[in-house]
């Protein structure tokens, strides 16, 4: 018998409401406490690891975290009737130029209005895909489902059973629409409304299919590879033409609009195609120059600290950011130091530093030690 999952809240430490930025700053902490890589060979976790990594995919998309506080973990539960993949109600990512295309284009012109059997362009789908930050970084493939709306394959869109057809509604002669014309105290005046015979369809199906019972399309879960280009940024969007609903009496089919979400690395942010990174370094390394090993998006690579390092100091390490979306080269990464100052010294230790301080005049070695320094002049 599987174990029950927690609670995602709980996983991250959190209460129902946290705001998005209290759950990205969970995570990151989490994640970092837990990485694999800090933990080579534990295999709880491991697992631990991708518990948070599985809470945060939920709760930092809104339209998940709103099926999750509904329906709790059912909610992405084939079994459960909720419908595992592609939630759809993604919000605006922007105009991202020539490789993301318009979201909603192809609205319904007047014809398609007044002609109820005119082609009409199906309806675009969202859907989310959560990507780690490496992903984004160079790409990778991304398997998403969706329920589509699709052409019956049995009566090929016509709503009528095998070896059938429609007849043409006599009351609105196929048009969908009936005018009344009614006497007002202003005169006569003529109205449209929809043909109540056939629904406003401007057929009559005598014989419905029995696979679409009538309606001439069906909806089918389908996985669709994505294709996620190097260089992506968190809440940008990918359009794949065609992928949407089928169209409407011979009209082409809408976009699937896949929305991307990166989740927070342990170590690195992003700003544009700038990697950065706080490194930790020691006070003897800063004071008198090392070369120290710094994580980078292509592995490990050495950087050089020169003497006399300030804390808050940033070094700049060309060529480790990010890919540019469009074009080639990627951005920088840099790294900033922060110095740290030991704690838990011996006394031997402790007796070398006030050696030093004193030779750098910053201790008398009297009572007050360094206290006495304030206020006095330096010989």
């Amino acid at each position: 018998m599987a174990a029950e999952k927690r609670d995602y809240y709980e996983v991250l430490g959190l209460q129902k409401g946290a705001s998005a930025e209290e759950i990205k700053k969970a995570y990151r902490k989490l994640a970092k406490e837990n990485h694999p890589d800090l933990h080579p060979g534990d295999k709880a976790c491991e697992e631990r690891f991708k518990e948070i990594n599985e809470a945060y995919e939920i709760l930092s998309d809104d339209d998940k975290r709103a099926k999750y506080d509904q329906f709790g973990h059912a909610a992405f539960d084939p079994s459960a009737g909720f419908g595992g993949g592609g939630f759809e109600g993604f919000g605006d990512f922007g105009d991202l130029g020539d490789i993301f295309s318009s979201f909603f284009g192809g609205g319904f012109g007047g014809s398609a209005r007044s002609n109820p059997n005119a082609p009409r362009r199906g309806d675009n789908l969202r859907a989310s895909v959560n990507i780690s930050f490496e992903e984004a970084a160079f790409g990778c493939k991304k398997e998403v489902t969706v329920g589509r709306v699709e052409k019956c394959a049995d009566c090929k869109g016509s709503g009528c059973a095998p070896g059938t057809t429609p007849e043409i509604c006599p009351d609105c002669k196929g048009s969908g629409t009936v005018r009344t014309t009614q006497r007002t105290p202003f005169g006569m005046a003529q109205s449209t409304s929809p043909c109540q015979k056939c629904r406003g369809t401007g057929r009559i199906i005598h014989q419905p299919c029995k696979t679409c019972r009538g309606m001439g399309s069906v909806r089918r879960q389908h996985k669709i590879s994505v294709n996620i280009p190097a260089g992506i940024d968190d809440g940008q969007a990918i359009s794949l033409h065609g992928q949407g609903n089928d169209g409407i009496n011979g009209g082409p089919a809408g976009d699937l609009l896949v929305g991307v979400i990166v989740r927070p690395h342990a170590r690195f942010e992003r700003d544009g195609n700038s990697v950065l990174l706080m490194q930790d370094i020691s006070y003897a390394q800063a004071a008198l120059g090392a070369e120290i090993e710094v994580p980078t998006l292509d592995g490990n690579v050495k950087l050089t600290i020169p003497e006399g390092t300030q804390p808050g100091s940033t070094f700049r390490m060309r060529g480790k950011g990010i890919p540019y979306l469009r074009g080639s080269g990627r951005g920088d990464q840099f790294v900033t130091v922060n110095v740290k100052v030991p704690k838990g010294l011996t006394g031997s230790q402790k007796e070398l530093l006030r050696q030093f301080a004193a030779s750098m005049g910053e201790y008398d070695g009297g009572s007050s030690g360094f206290g006495s320094i304030f206020g006095k002049k330096k010989k």
